[in-house]
């Protein structure tokens, strides 16, 4: 047995004892018993990137399908965004501006499962920035990056609880006309749902695997329970109405313009399937498992996401009407609009509460597993203390308790602005852009000009540098409308405050990175060992 096999031998029988030596012990945590520690490629891989297992690997590649499609929920979200898109671009942006994104999501998360499965690891893309953006870069590239891809799933978290709360309050508003709308009584439902997520997140964590087969079946089962009576009960629009007709109606100086700016409504529905690979601690076979799980949510949730999409197209209405609807989300009043039913309506809105609570859910996972791994590599402010996971429960508690913390204190900008969810949800879709723009960039310069890619079981083959680039192409344009606020003229109330909270995250942590940092944060690259 040749010297490499002799390591990765050694690594596996230790890491399969039922107590190690305490330097062995991660110091986030204690491992988990050793049927918990998943395949032997598993524990090489955890090897590898020198980490040991202090996180249970209770997911495969069903509920990782399921946790995939149910975070990104593509349908639901695409019902939840469709007012911006109705004042920007119109419906035929929604057809033909979904394709385009579908396609462009495809080559971005291509590239991102490829890096999945070279690396499945928790820190996600700051981690392969590490290993694979230029030497003398790597340590602030990655440090950067791991910034980013934090504030993009805290935002996402803050979006998803900020969608139930309101859409709840849109249907109470719907069902009782006497109830006075108040912004601040949707941010304590915002908090009421993601405290609800936590805390299934904290004591119900060993069932989460199970539960996302449930789930799974009702996001699909829920979307033809919806469409159906609206293709049947809705007024039709005419084809050249539906597909052909853009529309301006924020005031821009051109369509164009408009309809780029519109785009955020796909693109928010289609982002953010990475959530996987900050499983990948607790995924079985993960290598293979991770890239395979990606890729099938994209296309599950891009076909699902479509037809909605098309449904929406013909059975609209009014769209000057529904814009206008007291509940604060057109679909509401589409709903409505077609059953003439309270009932139905309940019944139809319901789906769509329960599917993106169990987004929250997944949503609250997968950001406090970012979090606690950035912190792992002392990325964050007290990063000790945010490291620590539970000896009982094998959950990185004070990272879930933390992002908690930080969705109520992110919410309450709905007090105050009557654009917040725009605001929290462009954060949201540019800070997670941002990390695959410079984390797929440095994949470009590792391929052109570094060392040989390290092995993975999930490949893009001859294509992969051509699919990457043109990745970054679709990123480049989406990333800058993004900012964008939705009309003119931009007032406080109504502005996309998205660049300003952006802009601060980045500065604190330049900050952050010169006084305390730098000395501190070396990057994952220093505990990985490719030689093994």
């Amino acid at each position: 047995m040749d010297t490499k096999d002799e390591q990765v031998r050694s690594y596996v029988i230790n890491d399969d004892a039922d107590t190690l030596p305490m330097h062995h012990l991660d110091p986030t945590g204690v491992l988990v018993k050793p049927k918990w520690r998943g395949t032997t490629q598993d524990k090489m891989d955890m090897a590898v990137l020198g980490r040991h297992q202090v996180l249970r690997r209770n997911f495969r590649f069903l509920s990782m399908l399921g946790f995939g499609s149910t975070l990104i929920c593509t349908w639901e979200i695409l019902l939840s965004y469709i007012g911006f898109i109705s004042t920007n671009g119109g419906t035929a942006d929604l057809f033909w501006g979904y394709l385009v994104v579908l396609v462009g999501v495809w080559l971005t998360y291509a590239s991102l499962a490829e890096m999945a499965s070279m690396a499945p690891t928790a820190g996600g893309q700051y981690h392969w920035v590490s290993e694979f953006a230029p030497p003398r870069h790597q340590k602030f590239l990655s440090y950067l990056v791991g910034w980013t891809c934090m504030t993009g799933w805290q935002a996402g978290l803050v979006s998803v609880g900020f969608l139930v709360g309101t859409i709840i309050q849109g249907l109470i508003v719907l069902n009782d006309p006497t109830y006075t709308f108040e912004r601040w009584h949707g941010t304590l439902l915002v908090w009421a749902v993601t405290s609800f997520c936590v805390i299934f997140n904290t004591f119900l964590a060993k069932r989460l695997p199970a539960i996302e087969g449930v789930v799974l079946t009702i996001h699909i089962m829920g979307l033809f329970a919806i469409i159906v009576p609206l293709w049947i009960l809705s007024p039709r629009a005419t084809s050249r109405d539906a597909l052909l007709t853009f529309t301006n109606a924020g005031g821009w100086p051109s369509t164009g313009l408009s309809a780029m700016i519109g785009l955020l409504t796909p693109m928010g529905s289609l982002c953010g399937f990475d959530c996987a690979v900050h499983m990948s601690e607790e995924v079985e076979d993960a290598g293979r498992t991770l890239p395979r799980s990606i890729m099938w949510s994209v296309w599950l949730n891009g076909a699902m996401g479509f037809i909605m999409a098309i449904t929406m197209c013909y059975c609209l209405g009014d769209v000057t009407e529904v814009l206008k609807t007291p509940t604060g989300y057109p679909f509401i009043q589409v709903f409505y609009n077609a059953t003439k039913s309270y009932a139905a309506t309940n019944v139809m809105v319901t789906i769509i509460i329960v599917t993106i609570t169990a987004c929250c859910v997944s949503n609250v996972a997968t950001s406090s597993r970012q979090l606690w791994s950035f912190a792992r590599d002392k990325g964050v402010p007290f990063s000790d203390w945010l490291a620590y996971v539970s000896p009982s429960m094998h959950i990185p508690l004070r990272a879930v308790l933390v992002s908690l913390c930080i969705s109520c204190l992110i919410s309450l900008i709905n007090i105050v602005s009557t654009s917040a969810l725009i605001a929290i949800v462009s954060l949201a879709v540019v800070a997670l852009l941002s990390s695959y723009y410079i984390t797929i960039a440095c994949l470009v310069w590792r391929r052109i000009y570094g060392d040989p890619l390290p092995g993975r079981r999930w490949s893009l083959g001859r294509y992969g540098l051509a699919i990457n680039v043109a990745s970054l192409a679709f990123i480049t344009p989406i990333l800058f409308f993004a900012f964008w606020p939705t009309a003119t003229p931009v007032e406080p109330s109504s502005m996309n405050w998205a660049v300003l909270m952006y802009g601060a995250v980045i500065i604190w942590s330049l900050i952050y990175y010169a006084i305390w940092g730098r000395n501190v944060y070396t990057g994952p690259i220093a505990v990985v060992k490719r030689d093994l």
